[in-house]
């Protein structure tokens, strides 16, 4: 006799976590003893070539070994959001040790933030195609996302009309993720001071702007946007994962500029939320201390193997049949556009069938976005070139196969 099941909440049962989430097919195919080519995920050490910095790693064991592995201050060490503002600082705006607060990665400064500011009824604003949590915490919340529309054919621009045509009184958070992920469109100053000048008519709206890849920025116009605003309250996100190489340590951080000084009970209560849960990981916040504080000329070298690997897959793309991208401007990803009619209104079914075919692992785009994102896939550019050029090879193979089915290409 079965028991009756425990009912689950809707807050657990209504999220999806794309990214993640079409790993769990590919590790039944993993035990079956296939090996997968994987440009799913975001991470820059599941890739050869791209090693978390030794001395950083040295200062993590250094700390544990020193018995640096208590609890730390709930908002982070003192040193360490000394040295967080004093980064901040340089990208031009005047940043405190106090208006710093250091968290499990950015996504707990996400969750932070929300329970902090979010009420029943209220908006998030957020571009569409976007990082999935913002779509699934502020519904936890009583709150719903909205999403603002980028440009497809235009470099995945910011749809300034349409953040225009959608603020309201309800709009808490307006957010900005630069350079983006899913898209890798990079905003530059005027973008992002237009983006201010709409939001300024709204009192109760602050800005979020997610900058966790900004030192991955290869076009230069990236800019700080906290540096851009003398009145509208900027939370900024950022933190150790992805242009320092560790993303398994989740230090993260979220830093307040208040420069008409509203924000004072948001404040209170992100100390309050960020005091109940003790504090993040002591020794990572030593490494991330290390990093800060060390010289950086070692990013280069990344960098140049990382623009290496976007060239190869904008070459490839642009020679397979069926496939359209245009090109990343900064983080580590591509939004490639499915021309066949069949695969532009399923692209889930196509990322599924693309990996028990041919054993290739990439995130479809209506997981980053069921609207905006459909009839696109997201590819991550961090493997070696040999990586690379083999998964295009079968992915072309694919498609070839299946074309000759379905030869209904859209332009």
């Amino acid at each position: 006799m079965s028991e009756e099941q425990f009912p689950v909440s809707p807050r657990a049962s209504n999220i999806e976590y794309a990214i993640r989430d079409v790993v769990v097919p590919a590790l039944e195919l993993e035990k079956q003893g296939h090996e997968i080519l994987k440009l799913n995920i975001g991470d820059p050490i599941a890739y050869p070539g791209l090693p978390t910095p030794q001395h950083m790693v040295d200062a993590y064991i250094q700390a544990l070994q020193d018995g640096k592995n208590g609890y730390s201050h709930s908002y982070g060490l003192p040193e360490l959001r000394a040295a967080i503002a004093r980064d901040e600082s340089r990208k031009g705006w005047n940043a405190k040790p106090s208006d710093v607060y250091v968290c499990h990665g950015v996504t707990e400064a996400l969750q932070i933030l929300f329970a902090s500011v979010l009420t029943e009824g209220d908006k998030v604003l957020a571009p569409g195609p976007h990082y999935p949590p913002y779509m699934a915490y502020p519904q936890m919340y009583g709150a719903q996302t909205v999403e603002y529309k980028l440009q497809p054919n235009n470099g995945w621009k910011i749809d300034l009309e349409d953040i225009e045509a959608k603020m309201d009184s309800s709009v808490r958070l307006l957010v900005l993720i630069n350079p983006n992920n899913p898209c890798g469109s990079v905003a530059g100053q005027e973008e992002i001071e237009q983006l201010l000048s709409i939001a300024r008519k709204w009192p109760n709206c602050m800005v979020v702007a997610d900058e966790i890849y900004d030192g991955l920025d290869f076009t230069g116009l990236q800019r700080s946007v906290a540096s851009l605003s003398n009145d509208v309250p900027v939370i900024s996100l950022n933190g150790v994962s992805k242009v320092y190489y560790a993303p398994g340590w989740r230090i993260g951080y979220l830093s307040i500029h208040d420069p008409t000084h509203r924000l004072l009970n948001v404040r209170d209560g992100i100390e309050r939320m960020l005091r109940s849960r003790l504090c993040a990981s002591t020794p990572a916040q030593y490494g991330y201390l290390c990093g800060l504080e060390s010289d950086r000329s070692w990013m280069n070298a990344y960098a140049e193997k990382v623009v290496e690997q976007r060239d190869v897959c904008v070459e490839r793309i642009s020679r397979i049949e069926g496939l359209e991208v245009q090109s990343s401007g900064g983080a580590f990803y591509m939004f490639v556009r499915l021309l066949d009619e069949k695969w532009a209104n399923d692209d889930k079914q196509f990322v599924l069938d693309l990996l028990h075919e041919e054993h290739v692992l990439v995130v479809h785009g209506s997981g980053f976005s069921p609207e905006l994102g459909k009839g696109h896939f997201r590819i991550v550019y961090l493997p070696d070139v040999d990586v690379l050029n083999e998964a295009f090879n079968r992915i072309e193979s694919f498609l070839v196969r299946h074309r000759a089915s379905s030869p209904s290409i859209r332009r």
